[in-house]
């Protein structure tokens, strides 16, 4: 091979490889920068806890992770019959809707008992705290929004 197409196939080479890692970068730059932040790291890395708060968030957690369970249970087993009524009717049938409601229950619950959740934690919080909380909070649910 001439120096000339050597010169040729490593250029396309380095421009292949930079393209491909320019491209990666550029995803995973454009994902972390959208990714909205979750409630625990809202409450554990934003806010200066005491150890008391800490303590105390943590049981709330707890206390919310064996709530939560049944009602992610009830969301999956919703979706299940969801998809079953889908493949066994033609169109949007009674039984359909019917999921789509039961769906819409369970989803519901799972939000509203997020909500609580979410709020029962900001009980612990001091004032500034409270604030800080509440403008990322506010800030991650407009993330979508956007």
């Amino acid at each position: 091979m001439s120096a000339r197409w050597k010169s040729i196939v490593v250029t396309v080479l380095l421009a292949a490889v930079a393209s491909g890692a320019g491209a990666w970068a550029g995803v995973n730059w454009t994902a972390k920068r959208h990714e909205p932040a979750s409630l625990h790291e809202i409450v554990h890395r934003r806010l200066d806890l005491t150890a008391e708060q800490t303590n105390r968030i943590d049981a709330i957690e707890e206390d919310f992770a064996v709530r939560r369970a049944p009602l992610e249970a009830q969301l999956r087993q919703a979706n299940r019959r969801l998809a079953a009524a889908i493949a066994a009717n033609e169109g949007n049938s009674a039984e359909v809707q019917a999921s789509v409601d039961e769906f819409h229950d369970a989803m519901g619950a799972l939000q509203k008992a997020t909500i609580a959740h979410a709020f029962e934690m900001r009980g612990v919080l001091g004032p500034d705290q409270a604030r800080a909380f509440d403008a990322a909070v506010a800030d991650a649910l407009l993330q979508d929004s956007r």
